[in-house]
């Protein structure tokens, strides 16, 4: 580790040297570069630092007490040395949690997908709900939403949305959504007053970039056609809707809400990169070892990841084993204690594996 350590403090001292030859140069995109490495070196190699001060003047107050014979002395001489050794251990705690791999789409904005699920209309409903509830999870972070495409069902509800958040910490925040997210309620649709369990399921991706992924035109199968609301009534006159497929994959992405066929495949486009991107991503993870695999399994879309309770206020996250009975501020978008322990519970996971 110390061997790492000390690489790590080599390169920020390169970096550093060479940061303002950067910004002369005139490449921003080295320069951001540059700057971003920077602030993710110089947290690790300030607490290295420490350690390493800590840790000479721990030797040394260690060599003053072995050779003092006064009493009062030795006992300051002690109080010295037992400082020293909770400093030394606390900064090593600190530069193993520092040291666990950065998430490479830290920073990314992020591409929601909900579909209702099972329950038929209510189900749609319910993935309304959810929309709404990210919605304003996102106005209490400042971030920015921004719809991609959406289906509208026949009650208001929502047979499937997809929407972009866009703000530094979207994506660490949100990546632990994805999965089926199961509401037990009586829903608008039923007459006699019974609960139902109904679910819609959530996709998070990273927004993928043209530099991510590599799409060739001549794998892609573009056709337009005229949009249409429910019911099948027209919206415009003109072929503005857009359907993407990707031969290579079968993937198929439709986009219909705006106005401009141009608009429309722009939007088409940057689902269907994201979505290629997690597709790489995950055939990635699947050679990876089988401590890795397990946590991504633990955030896997087939099991059921979190329930909603109306009844009894209650919701409750499977994953961690979390139960909070403040849904009506859960669905009021206050989601960052159920965001902040999935988030803690990765990093534990992350540095058990370290560890073994």
């Amino acid at each position: 580790m110390f061997e790492r350590l000390a690489d790590l403090e080599t390169e920020l001292e390169k970096l550093e040297s060479q940061l303002s030859e950067l910004y002369a140069s005139g490449d921003q995109h080295a320069a951001a570069a540059a700057g971003r490495r920077l602030a993710e070196l110089r947290p690790i190699v300030d607490v290295y630092r420490d350690y390493r001060a800590t840790g000479q003047d721990l030797a040394e107050a260690q060599e003053m007490l072995d050779d003092e014979h006064d009493v009062d002395m030795r006992e300051f001489l002690a109080g010295e040395v037992t400082a020293k050794e909770e400093r030394l251990a606390d900064d090593e705690a600190k530069i193993r949690e520092l040291l666990v791999p950065r998430d490479p789409d830290a920073g990314k904005n992020v591409i929601v997908e909900i579909r209702g699920g099972e329950g038929g209309e209510e189900g749609n409903l319910w993935a309304a709900d959810l929309f709404h509830m990210y919605e304003r999870y996102a106005d209490l972070h400042k971030w920015k939403l921004e719809v991609l495409s959406r289906q509208a069902s026949d009650m208001s509800g929502l047979r499937d949305i997809t929407f972009v958040v866009k703000g530094d910490d979207a994506w660490s925040r949100l990546k632990h959504e994805a999965g089926p997210h199961r509401v037990q309620r009586v829903p608008a649709t039923e007459s006699q007053g019974r609960v139902h369990t109904s679910a819609a399921t959530v996709t998070v991706l990273p927004e993928a970039e043209e530099i991510d992924v590599a799409v060739d035109p001549n794998d892609l199968t573009i056709d337009v056609y005229r949009s249409s609301g429910p019911g099948g009534q027209s919206v415009n006159t003109t072929d503005s809707a857009v359907r993407i497929t990707h031969n290579p994959s079968g993937l198929v992405v439709t986009c219909q809400d705006e106005k401009s066929q141009l608009q429309n495949k722009d939007k088409a486009m940057r689902i269907l990169r994201s979505r290629l991107y997690e597709i790489e991503r995950e055939r990635q993870e699947q050679e990876l070892s089988s401590a890795r695999r397990s946590q991504v399994k633990s955030g896997g879309r087939s099991d059921k990841i979190r329930t909603y309770n109306y009844k009894e206020n209650r919701v409750t996250d499977h994953r961690i084993g979390l139960t909070l009975h403040s849904l009506d501020q859960v669905l009021a978008g206050q989601l960052d204690e159920l965001t902040d322990a999935l988030a803690a519970d990765e990093r534990s996971r992350q540095l058990a594996d370290d560890d073994e």
